[in-house]
């Protein structure tokens, strides 16, 4: 009951809010990325996205967005390998949505968003442009996508921020598999850390994304969850030191522990260099897997450790 009185309160709000008509001063533009990639290798981790053997596709990233100055919209279109792994449960013109979305200010501090938006957990995101390292921990690969429903983000101070929402289930796009049965999703930002939570549908997430600054040129981004829903409980913690070398070049680590209660624990240490040119970033990538128990899928009869190697070319825009 709560959760369809918020959803009710929210999506009047938005009702009366686009009544509202004003002079908006467009502003329109493009922008995406195209990825490409080569692994030296067949077997891979079976995290999200660069996994195909050999030299292979990631996606095409194409983001049309308008902004006036009351409301605008994004419609973040993608299209290959990388693409359609992001799109869970989707179908029609959905299966190349990465966000499709309008947003209202209802103030300075104040936005109300309708549709779909990638998700406000975790450190990772789908754009292989956004992410330091190429390839995703287990923590964004086993936690939420995107999400489809109606938010509410509110600048509580210059350094404080806070997010409410409702949702559909969580990656569905399109619609609402089961009639009111939505999730509540909430965010905590304060100084540039933040506590994020879902719940709903038998699952409930806890997660904090942060990071500080060491120095001018050494950056630990942190990321720390835990999942349970009616079958499944998993935990994870990473860290992600980085040192900007230069201008043109920069070396991270990712080191990761995901835990699956009463299955397997996994640890994982991903190198990566980072040369960009203009609007061209080359990542090569070494990274080495690891499990308590052994992963049929890491070898040919099964192994508990697997070493890979990538090499990554972005072309933002």
């Amino acid at each position: 009951m709560k959760t369809k009185f918020l959803f009710t309160i929210l999506f009047i709000t938005a009702f009366c809010v686009s009544a509202v008509q004003a002079q908006d001063a467009p502003s329109f533009s493009v922008a995406g990325s195209v990825d490409t990639y080569y692994r030296s290798s067949e077997y891979a981790p079976g995290t999200s996205f660069a996994n195909l053997n050999g030299f292979a596709l990631g996606m095409a990233n194409i983001v049309l967005s308008y902004e006036g100055e009351k409301s605008g919209f994004v419609a973040d279109l993608v299209y290959g390998p990388r693409g359609a792994d992001a799109v869970f449960n989707s179908s029609g013109s959905s299966s190349i949505v990465n966000q499709l979305y309008v947003y209202y200010n209802l103030s300075d501090g104040f936005t109300l968003t309708l549709g779909n938006f990638n998700t406000f957990l975790g450190y990772e995101v789908i754009s292989p442009a956004a992410n330091f390292n190429y390839s995703t921990s287990y923590m964004f690969s086993n936690g939420p996508f995107s999400h489809t429903g109606i938010k509410a983000d509110i600048a509580l101070s210059d350094n404080a921020s806070l997010m409410l929402g409702v949702l559909n289930s969580t990656d569905y796009t399109e619609a609402q598999p089961v009639a009111d049965d939505y999730m509540f999703g909430a965010q905590l930002g304060l100084y540039g850390q933040y506590v994020n939570m879902i719940t709903g549908n038998g699952v409930t997430q806890y997660d904090f994304t942060g990071g500080f600054d060491l120095s001018d040129s050494f950056y630990v981004g942190i990321n720390a969850t835990t999942y349970e829903d009616d079958g499944a409980e998993w935990s994870g913690l990473a860290l992600y030191p980085q040192i900007t070398m230069s201008d043109s070049f920069a070396i991270g680590l990712r080191g990761e522990t995901f835990d699956i209660k009463d299955a397997n624990t996994f640890t994982s240490l991903t190198l990566t260099g980072s040369y960009s040119s203009g609007n061209l970033t080359i990542k090569p990538e070494i990274r080495v897997d690891n499990a308590d128990n052994a992963v049929a899928a890491w070898s040919a009869d099964g192994t508990d450790s697997l070493s890979s190697f990538v090499l990554a070319a972005i072309y933002s825009f």
